[in-house]
């Protein structure tokens, strides 16, 4: 795509598979705290209650400080399980620190873009965490810049996330928002948020839905490879 100069690219379920790491973090600390034995509908309910509370972060209606001591309360609630819901957050986040599951052919998309585009991170959550586990999979080398919500003060689809982001690389690049896209798994914080910013969207369909292209969506792909179709 010929006016296209800088790609942000979020992280969780688009370059490193956090549904994965989820599952397995689960069935390890049930194991570990004499839970219940985890079985797979746990999942669907740890997701139902995280995206929940995440809606909230991106509405600016909760903070990531606030979601960290009530995550794993409703979820054990939902799940009819008695147990500290902040101290298994802490064992989840210690595992999380740690973790670096990439999505099926993330590394060939990264090589395929770094040639050809400036990359940056765009992604919700704590700084250090993502960077380390950007490092621990070895593709931070892939970034210039990486647009983290903890460090920037705002969250996507905030547009001051996005304000503060292009703050920064016009400090070096003379670049504008429809120069740019941003490539997620999220329609309500990467899509929307680079849509209303007049940025260019890639919808990662990661889960398949019946996702068509509209007002918010330039392209959808349902495979990182099919990145070179549109770039």
């Amino acid at each position: 795509m010929e006016n296209i100069k800088v790609i942000f690219i979020d992280i969780d379920n688009t370059l490193l598979d956090f549904d994965e790491y989820v599952k397995e973090t689960m069935k390890n600390g049930f194991n570990h705290f004499s839970l219940k034995e985890y079985q797979p509908y746990m999942y669907d309910i740890f997701t139902q209650e995280n995206n929940k509370l995440w809606l909230q972060i991106e509405k600016g209606e909760i903070t990531f400080q606030e979601l960290e001591k009530i995550r794993w309360n409703n979820i054990f609630k939902a799940l009819d399980i008695s147990f500290d819901g902040v101290l298994f957050e802490k064992y989840f986040r210690s595992a999380l620190y740690n973790s670096a599951i990439l999505i099926n052919h993330a590394l060939e998309m990264l090589s395929y873009l770094n040639r050809k585009y400036i990359l940056c991170v765009a992604s919700n959550g704590p700084y250090n965490q993502q960077i380390h586990r950007l490092e621990i999979a070895n593709i931070k080398q892939y970034f210039s810049y990486f647009f983290i919500s903890e460090k920037i003060g705002y969250s996507k689809p905030n547009k001051e996330f996005f304000k503060e982001a292009f703050k920064e690389l016009n400090q070096k690049i003379d670049v504008l928002p429809n120069e740019c896209m941003i490539i997620g798994d999220s329609l309500t914080s990467d899509i929307k948020g680079g849509h209303e910013y007049n940025m260019k969207t890639c919808f990662f369909n990661k889960h398949q839905k019946d996702i068509k292209i509209n007002e918010n969506i330039d392209y959808i792909i349902d495979n990182l490879k099919k990145v070179e179709e549109i770039l």
